[in-house]
């Protein structure tokens, strides 16, 4: 059970996509033309837009410092007063899509000013390969803000015509003369030598030539709108630039002069720094160099004042002059002692003793005194062993002995005197190298301040004189900051417009649009459509009947038309429907709609009429008496039910006509339309009416009102056999179907069936085949050709 469930759900899915792609492929025809239109459009676009080409360069923006202001303040990083900041990819990015940045590149290569060859459709940009040059003499800020536009017509190799920007002619001109302009200043116009392919020179072509200056503002937003700087990588220093121009040449130039304008700018930002480095050493280096001299100075007059030369060395000297001057005076003052006592022996001794003559320090004179002095005291002696005291001889030696002591103590006198002024000059002089020592630390103290300044200064001088020549080693050698790896180059192919993705577009939006048209139409209209939508309300199906041209015609017994054949098929299926009505009565067709324009009427006379054909006897009558529709199909007189139900007595008999050309065929008008007709169709004539007519007739085939708008079908519905209930494609709404299902559900109508009426043929409903006519196949091709060029 749950296999055959699966398997329905899967043809039934089927079902629907053929059906849905069915419902499309009917407008092929509107595929078609829609995909030819933007085809069409597609080729006129390529072939009259302008492309646009993507130039590309890449450099590595390198890791030391670079670029923005810092990179000479590294000269003082040692001193730890600055840190080296690394160089922020990032950072640089931004500045490279700057519009200062932009704009100084702009004005490098005269972007600004775009020369165009002017075209029957289209104007060109011819940059690089335009024959003249047009020198603007004083570019200023005017210059820079104004847009206008100069109109070249070339006469000659010599001459050519001014126009404004409103096409007024200003003058005619040489090649290489001065024009003064009140709006752009003095302009130079000159050829431009320019060679062909052969690498001949081309001679200059005589037409016009459109100059467009352009404000640097302008231009500046719209080369920054289209260039694109990003890193190639997520971790890396390679930089690429890009951009979109309709002249490649012109997009591959504008990138090299931006990034040279980026290393110039860089390196004018290292040589600033560098400069106004070296000023500031410059500066404080006149200042340390006065200081310096005055602490020299300073240190040149405390050494003068305090009489040294070098303080360690005068430290050294005293202490040596004071270790000897105390030596001295020790050995002066013994020789004091030696001389007293000399003196003192000299004064006690007695004529015959000898006086000491090695303890005299060494003094000549007195010396040989005293040894002249023993030797007489030793002869004395000598004599006197062998003469008494009065020996003349020995007389004359006292005379000569005393004389002798008298100048050894002057002698010794005067010695004594000497050494005493030796001593204190000894004196005097150690006690100046004494209080020269004393001094020594005060001095050394205030000397060491003193060389401390000047050493602070000195350091500071050579520090600084050292970073002078570093900076200027910088400055003249100042790096750029970036290196170009690949230099600007542009794809041959334009990236935009690409023609394969034009075309698919085209081909794409010539099938979306016909389809969202058809699929909104399909989602608005909310008509009944074909037979799945009136086969979900579980009512019996007879049948659909297709569009029919001839509507108001009956079917004929060599009709082959597809209603003729979907009628016929109706009829056959109703045969099944009213099997089980009693053969010896008429079997009773009511024919009903839930609103009027249905096709009610021409269902119930063309099922008359093949019934009719079929040989049985058929009797048509139209009881929608209150909006007759038979006298569309069929000759009728104004007289019919109607009348009958009105009049108290009266055989209907009189009133029924019998159709032409048909010989079963009998018709029962509606007649006058009633002020009052729901209270005669309530009358008793009604039934008995059919009673009578159901023994006379094999069919009664009845035209009634739509169901939905009045009671008059429902008042009769009793008399029915079975309900053919009309419901017309792509006319009754389907919120409508609601009206069918619950008479239906509720059996308010005997015997209900449903008929899809006006269907099309193109959708796969119906019949388009004809027994008399002969199909030909044509290929689709032909189908097509013939619809394009067939005239109408």
């Amino acid at each position: 059970m749950q296999n055959n469930i699966y398997t329905e759900d899967v043809v039934d899915n089927g079902f629907k996509i053929r059906e849905t792609i069915l419902s499309y492929l009917k407008y092929w025809k509107w595929f078609l033309f829609s995909i030819l239109v933007f085809s069409i459009l597609a080729k006129i676009y390529l072939r009259y837009s302008v492309p646009q080409y993507k130039a590309a360069t890449t450099i590595l923006i390198k890791d030391e410092q670079s670029g923005n202001l810092a990179s000479e303040l590294t000269a003082f990083q040692d001193l730890g007063l600055f840190s080296g900041s690394k160089n922020n990819i990032d950072d640089e990015i931004e500045i490279l899509k700057s519009r200062s940045l932009i704009e100084k590149a702009v004005k490098r290569g005269n972007f600004n000013i775009n020369y165009i060859s002017e075209g029957r459709i289209k104007s060109s940009d011819v940059y690089g390969s335009f024959p003249i040059e047009v020198k603007f003499l004083q570019k200023d800020e005017r210059f820079y803000a104004k847009d206008t536009i100069l109109n070249f017509n070339i006469l000659s190799e010599n001459k050519f015509e001014l126009y404004n920007q409103k096409n007024e002619l200003i003058g005619i001109y040489n090649f290489n003369a001065t024009i003064n302009s009140q709006k752009l200043g003095p302009f130079l116009v000159s050829k431009k030598v320019i060679y062909n392919r052969e690498g001949e020179i081309q001679k200059i072509n005589v037409g016009k030539i459109i100059v467009q200056v352009s404000s640097l503002k302008g231009t500046a937003d719209s080369f920054k709108f289209r260039l694109a700087v990003a890193t190639l990588t997520k971790f890396s220093n390679v930089v690429e630039l890009s951009m979109v121009d309709q002249v490649s040449k012109k997009a591959e130039d504008f990138l090299n002069t931006l990034v040279q304008v980026y290393n110039e700018d860089a390196i004018t930002d290292k040589n600033l720094i560098s400069e106004k480095t070296a000023k500031f050493i410059n500066e404080r280096l006149d200042i340390i160099t006065e200081e310096l001299q005055g602490v020299e100075i300073t240190a040149e007059n405390y050494k003068r004042n305090n009489k040294i030369t070098d303080l360690p060395t005068e430290a050294e000297l005293n202490l040596k002059n004071a270790s000897q001057y105390k030596t001295e005076q020790a050995s002066v003052g013994t020789q004091l002692k030696v001389v007293d006592v000399m003196l003192d022996y000299i004064k006690n001794t007695k004529g015959d003793d000898i006086i000491p003559a090695n303890i005299i320090p060494s003094d000549n004179n007195s010396s040989v005194a005293i040894s002249e002095y023993n030797n007489l005291i030793i002869e004395r002696n000598r004599l006197l062993k062998s003469s008494t005291e009065s020996n003349p001889i020995v007389v004359r030696m006292d005379e000569k002995i005393s004389v002798l002591k008298t100048t050894i103590k002057e002698s010794l006198n005067r010695l004594r005197s000497s050494i005493v002024l030796k001593n204190n000059s000894v004196s005097a002089e150690g006690g100046v190298i004494s209080n020269r020592i004393s001094k020594l630390p005060r001095q050394e103290r205030e000397f060491r301040n003193i060389f401390r300044q000047q050493q602070i200064k000195e350091e500071l001088y050579l520090y600084l004189f050292k970073k002078r020549e570093e900076t200027a080693i910088s400055l003249a050698g100042t790096a750029p900051i970036c290196k170009v790896v690949d230099e600007a180059y542009s794809s041959a192919a334009p990236v935009s417009p690409k023609r394969s993705l034009i075309l698919l577009m085209a081909l794409a939006l010539g099938f979306i649009i016909p389809f969202s048209i058809i699929y909104l139409i399909k989602l608005l209209d909310n008509k009944v459509k074909n037979r799945q939508d009136v086969e979900k309300l579980g009512i019996p199906f007879l049948g659909d009947v297709p569009h029919s041209d001839t509507n108001n015609e009956l079917i004929q017994p060599d009709s082959r038309t597809s209603s003729a054949e979907a009628i016929r098929i109706i009829r056959t299926n109703l045969e099944f429907v009213l099997n089980s009505v009693d053969a010896n009565k008429a079997k009773t067709i009511f024919v009903t709609s839930t609103i009027p324009g249905e096709g009610k009427t021409f269902i119930a006379v063309n099922l008359a009429a093949t019934i009719a054909i079929s040989g049985k006897k058929v009797l048509l009558i139209g009881m929608d008496v209150r909006n007759p529709k038979l006298s569309e199909y069929i000759d009728v007189p104004y007289k019919g039910l109607t009348n009958f139900l009105s009049e108290k007595e009266g055989e209907i008999s009189k009133y029924i006509i019998k159709k032409d050309d048909y010989e079963h065929f009998d018709i029962l008008p509606a007649g006058v339309i009633p002020p009052n007709p729901a209270e005669l169709l309530m009358s008793s004539k009604v039934e008995k009416m059919f009673d009578y007519l159901k023994d006379h007739y094999d069919y009664i085939v009845v035209d009634t009102a739509p169901i939905s708008l009045v009671t008059d079908t429902l008042l009769i519905a009793k008399n029915a056999d079975t309900f053919v209930y009309v419901v017309r494609a792509n006319h009754l709404e389907k919120q409508m179907l609601i009206t069918p299902e619950i008479l239906y559900k509720e059996k308010k109508i005997p015997n209900m069936s449903i008929v899809l009426n006006d269907t099309s043929t193109e959708n796969g409903y119906g019949y388009g085949y004809s027994y008399t006519k002969r199909v030909t196949f044509v290929p689709w091709y032909k189908k097509v050709f013939n619809l394009l060029f067939s005239k109408k």
